[in-house]
């Protein structure tokens, strides 16, 4: 049985190993391009929900119509 766990231990160190050698290539974006970015999804974020929420309105403004 231990040998089970000792497998188990080694597989988690690989694991880890190999993501943090992963992690090491990765090429992360300078501060000025997180920002941008993040500044680019927060305004399509806001205008999709303002385009769906306009879509929402519209129909059930149209089903209210229909069923009444």
């Amino acid at each position: 049985m231990a040998d089970r766990g000792d497998k188990k231990e080694g597989k988690l160190k690989r694991w880890w190993r190999e993501t943090i050698g992963e992690l090491r290539k990765v090429s992360w974006p300078s501060m000025h391009d997180a920002w941008r970015l993040t500044r680019i999804v927060l305004i399509v974020m806001a205008l999709m929900s303002f385009v769906l929420g306009l879509l929402d309105f519209i129909f059930s403004e149209l089903i209210t119509l229909i069923v009444t």
